[in-house]
């Protein structure tokens, strides 16, 4: 029963660690990007629908990072390069991702398709406990823990990543020293796109294996919020969506159970309640800071 649970809990983390992990990369090069929901469901549709139609889930993947790329790219243009308000264009990407995927995904509503593969190792997979926790997941669950750690590693050791907090931190100054800040931050928020694209892939095509309008249900929200709860820092992300996944997966199981007294409307409030709880604790916390990057939000121009 434990494992069981521990299993759900990896799979409700999954989306929530995709989304989080290229949005903390676009926030640490000091693009906010409020775009993730819209991002995600887009993948989502995009994934199911080449799934669908062509057979092959490594293209449906592949068009989920693509579609979330290219609703990043018309963020990146719009705030980068003819520097419109970042808040409100990441709103409105979310409101226009949402309405494009409702359009585009209305012929597949109810049409199941074939669920991701599991990993499956001879002699590993059929463990006791370990089998099933650690190689009985299919392969966005292992990609999604290979980014994270890869992010962490390329903003804390890669010369290009150092140039990208560099740029998160003081655009004039990384530009003084004859860095492209434009590109390094157009290639940051496309980065985001994609990897929102594969959380929506990860909920149409695993978690969920089927085309569902609204289907991100606010992941993308939780996800922003994670980036803060993480303090911006790859790994924290990591145990951040875990614990918010935990906290999913047991309101589910609690409204399951019956017989508690608390109204259903409460305990799928918990999530969300969650994240603002956390937020609060961070913000009011003596002696922490949120370490957000100095530049996060701030448009820049080239001088002359």
């Amino acid at each position: 029963m434990i494992v069981d649970i521990l299993v759900t809990v990896i799979a409700a983390a999954t989306p929530l660690l995709f989304a989080a992990t290229g949005e903390l990369v676009a926030e640490r090069a000091g693009v906010l990007n409020l775009g993730v929901e819209g991002m995600m469901i887009v993948g989502a549709v995009a994934a199911f629908a080449v799934t669908l139609t062509t057979g092959s889930a490594t293209l449906g993947i592949a068009a989920a990072a693509l579609a979330g790329l290219v609703l990043a790219l018309a963020f990146g243009v719009l705030t980068l390069t003819l520097l419109s308000n970042q808040v409100a264009t990441g709103l409105a990407l979310t409101i226009f991702g949402l309405g494009l995927s409702s359009l585009a995904g209305a012929n597949f509503v109810g049409r199941p398709v074939a669920k991701l593969p599991e990993l499956d190792i001879a002699g590993l997979s059929d463990l006791p406990v370990l089998g099933p926790l650690l190689f009985g997941h299919d392969v966005l669950v292992y990609l999604a823990v290979a980014a994270t750690f890869g992010v962490a590693w390329f903003l804390k050791y890669a010369r290009a990543g150092m140039i990208l907090r560099a740029v998160g931190e003081n655009a004039d100054s990384a530009h003084a020293i004859g860095y492209d800040v434009i590109r390094v931050r157009y290639m940051a928020v496309l980065f985001g796109g994609a990897m929102a694209g594969l959380g929506g892939a990860f909920l149409s095509l695993s978690y969920t294996p089927m085309w569902i309008e609204g289907m991100t249900a606010g992941r993308g929200w939780i996800a922003l919020a994670l980036v803060v709860f993480a303090s911006w820092r790859p790994l924290r992300v990591l145990a951040g969506a875990y614990l918010f996944g935990g906290v999913t997966i047991l309101q589910l199981y609690a409204q399951g159970a019956g017989g508690i007294g608390i109204p259903t409307q409460f305990l799928s409030m918990l999530p969300y309640l969650a994240t603002i709880l956390v937020l609060t604790l961070i913000a009011a916390g003596r002696g922490r800071r949120l370490d957000a990057p100095a530049g996060l939000g701030k448009p820049f121009r080239a001088a002359g």
